[in-house]
């Protein structure tokens, strides 16, 4: 884990990745609307990343601000609520923060988009959202509800 991803905290993750794609939408045109659908483009940026970058460290950053966005979506269309993960869930993800779902799973988006860096296209985004349990799923348009604390076990 590197320093910059120390510093992510759950308390700013959502206004982070509001941040991160009102910038890339306005800059990119990417329609980045915090829908499902706009994981599959979260995916091709990571693969545009993956085949013109030398080194993973200068991606660090924009990485971090795509796994944000990741984060977030699950966030808006699921029950889900971000949280700082305790030291054992921390060291397992290799990230500080991720999302947890009112079934006590936690899910770790920023080591998703990692993955899609390092790996490739056996990791996605897109499809790593449709694993979230649907019975979490909240239809688009519903205000999000965020349950209490829970337990920080993955």
């Amino acid at each position: 884990m590197d320093h910059a991803s120390r510093r992510l905290r759950a308390a700013d993750m959502s206004r982070y990745a509001a941040a991160f794609a009102s910038r890339a939408t306005a800059r990119s045109r990417l329609p980045l609307d915090f829908s499902a659908a706009s994981l599959r483009i979260v995916d091709r940026v990571v693969d545009g990343l993956r085949s013109g970058a030398g080194d993973p460290d200068a991606a660090a950053p924009v990485l971090h601000e795509l796994g944000a966005y990741v984060g977030e979506v699950i966030v808006r269309r699921t029950r889900a609520r971000w949280e700082d993960f305790d030291d054992m869930t921390s060291e397992l993800f290799r990230q500080p923060v991720g999302v947890r779902t009112p079934d006590g799973r936690a899910w770790n988006p920023l080591g998703k988009v990692v993955n899609r860096f390092e790996a490739g296209r056996g990791e996605s985004a897109y499809e790593f959202y449709l694993l979230i349990p649907r019975r979490a799923q909240v239809p688009p348009g519903s205000r999000r509800t965020t349950g209490g604390r829970g337990s920080a076990a993955a």
